[in-house]
């Protein structure tokens, strides 16, 4: 709790102050940010104990260091291609001491593989199964942090998943539940 804290103080002042949280958004930080995104870790399914977890677009960390302070057991990369941000979480990790790997490089581009890959705020559904879908591993699964549009655009991207043979559910996560994932996989094979 007292890295959250100090991980939610980071993004209230420097997070603020480098433009990477609008300053509008300091009194509900908590609840709409930090604990939006800590619901999800209270999935086994959707963040597996030991999984490697890809954090797409990053930016301020979220959900990818709100994952790695609740659930260190995570092998946590965050990908974000603007340099100021990546300046910022390299930052935070060092100042909380937390094993998390940052790659500067655009989605497209990433080499690397993982069990998990998430996404909170950074495109619509339909164009993360483009960019994310290769960076899972075979029995991977695309863990995405959606809100209210998360089945229409489920619909938008029911072509792309047929035609790939992707599966993909909504899901309310945390005790209680409190935040809306997509979760995509490969579908079965017959």
């Amino acid at each position: 709790m007292e890295q959250l804290q100090a991980y939610h103080d980071l993004l209230a002042t420097d997070g603020v102050e480098w433009g990477l949280i609008g300053p509008r958004e300091t009194d509900r930080l908590w609840e709409r940010h930090v604990d939006n995104c800590l619901a999800v870790t209270q999935d086994l399914d959707c963040l597996p104990h030991a999984a490697s977890v890809i954090d797409v677009g990053s930016g301020a960390g979220l959900p990818g260091l709100v994952w790695a302070i609740a659930r260190p057991d995570l092998q946590i990369t965050l990908v974000e291609p603007l340099e100021r941000r990546t300046r910022f979480l390299h930052k935070v990790i060092d100042e909380l001491g937390l094993e998390v790997d940052v790659v500067r490089e655009r989605a497209q581009n990433v080499q690397l593989r993982a069990d998990r890959v998430t996404a909170r705020a950074v495109a619509n559904t339909g164009t993360l199964l483009e960019w994310l879908t290769p960076l899972t591993t075979q029995a991977g699964k695309l863990v995405l942090l959606k809100g209210q549009r998360a089945e229409e655009e489920l619909t938008q991207a029911g072509g792309w998943l047929r035609r790939h043979r992707w599966i993909a559910e909504i899901r309310e996560v945390g005790d209680p539940p409190r935040t809306r994932v997509v979760v995509v996989e490969r579908g079965r094979q017959g």
